[in-house]
């Protein structure tokens, strides 16, 4: 039985309509040639929690500079739960996988990506990481020379790597 180490950002069914069910798909594949075992690791969206310093400044500046009132950016209300919605969207995960025949089970992870994949495959063995992501991470320049979380684990995992993103490339990424 294989072993796949599915890590989410965001709901999978959503970017599974976006990317033309290609994530999906990508598991029913996998499981008509073999079993398979699928551990979902719903990352916190922690950095959507906090606003650093400069991301205040500039709305600021920006509200400053226009006639009518500015949107100023904003944190998630207070009442809003992360853990719960990374839970909410690791449960709708397994239960969608465990539709298709596979068999499955969910953890959260509160630590940033490549973090949270490294601490995770030191404790299990893997045969493949598979990122569904509704962001590639890092700023242009950190992807451009190759910094960015992706490449990253690109760097580690190699061919045991499938990405699926939204943006301007929808197509998996081995």
């Amino acid at each position: 039985m294989r072993r796949y180490l599915l890590v989410l950002d965001m709901d999978l069914l959503a970017l599974d309509e976006e990317l033309d069910l290609q994530p999906i798909n990508y598991f029913v594949a996998q499981q008509e040639q073999q079993p398979c075992e699928v551990v979902v690791l719903s990352l916190v969206a922690s950095r959507q929690a906090k606003l650093s310093p400069l991301e205040l400044v500039l709305g600021a500046a920006t509200g400053h500079a226009q006639q009518v009132p500015a949107k100023y950016p904003v944190a998630p209300q207070p009442d809003h739960d992360i853990i719960a919605a990374a839970e909410h969207r690791m449960r709708r995960a397994v239960r969608h996988l465990k539709t298709i025949g596979c068999q499955a089970s969910g953890l959260i992870g509160d630590q940033e990506l490549v973090k949270a994949v490294a601490a995770e495959t030191r404790r299990h063995n893997y045969d493949e990481v598979i990122l569904a992501t509704g962001r590639q991470g890092g700023t242009r320049l950190a992807r451009s020379l190759r910094l960015d979380p992706v490449n990253k684990l690109r760097r580690r995992f190699g061919q045991r790597l499938t990405v699926f993103t939204t943006g301007p490339a929808t197509k998996p990424d081995q």
